[in-house]
């Protein structure tokens, strides 16, 4: 089959450069498509987590832009409720669905301890981005986190947690008074428990 006049005019070795890069584009493009039905993009979270929230601030939509900013693309969310109490040393409770981007779903439950500079009261509702769980029961461990490293912006917090590979981001938009910092870690299980160990 004859070449089209604009590639009968280019020489064989730039003739077959050309192939070689269109072919390395393709392919490129290609793997990044595969990769993305894996992960969230950040309109679909936004989205979501204003459907949730009841929110459609300017607040959620700028501490959103900041996970991914700091994380990138989440594979999961939790959507949940969560109450906390503390008096230096502080307590949490939630409970949620986990969602991740493949299709699987779980419900959670979590609580944990938190020691520091913190006083006060309050019930949230809580949107958690979820990075790198490799799949849904990956979830059920103990996550430490730092409360006093929240981002905070137009009524709207997040704090992060991580164990190894794996970020969760909650994100809280709530009722009640709470101030300061604290450390400790949140234990995320299948079933409800009182204990926050």
């Amino acid at each position: 089959m004859p070449r089209p006049a604009l590639l009968r005019s280019l020489p064989f070795p730039s003739f077959a450069l050309l192939l070689v890069l269109l072919a390395t584009l393709m392919a490129t493009s290609s793997i990044a498509r595969a990769a993305e039905p894996e992960t969230y993009d950040q309109d679909s979270i936004v989205r979501e987590a204003a459907a949730f929230l009841g929110d459609t601030t300017e607040g959620l939509a700028k501490v959103i832009e900041k996970a991914f900013r700091d994380h990138g693309r989440p594979n999961g969310y939790i959507k949940g409720e969560e109450l906390s109490a503390a008096i230096t040393i502080g307590l949490s409770y939630g409970r949620g669905e986990l969602t991740l981007k493949s299709g699987e779903r779980v419900d959670v439950f979590w609580q944990g301890p938190s020691l520091g500079f913190d006083l006060g009261f309050n019930a949230s509702k809580v949107f958690i981005l979820v990075y790198n769980l490799p799949g849904k029961d990956a979830i059920f461990q103990r996550f430490p986190g730092v409360d006093g490293s929240l981002y905070y912006f137009g009524g709207v917090g997040m704090n992060y947690q991580r164990r190894q590979d794996i970020v969760l981001a909650p994100i809280r938009l709530g009722v009640g008074w709470r101030a300061g910092a604290s450390v400790g870690y949140m234990h995320y299980t299948r079933e409800r428990s009182y204990l926050p160990f």
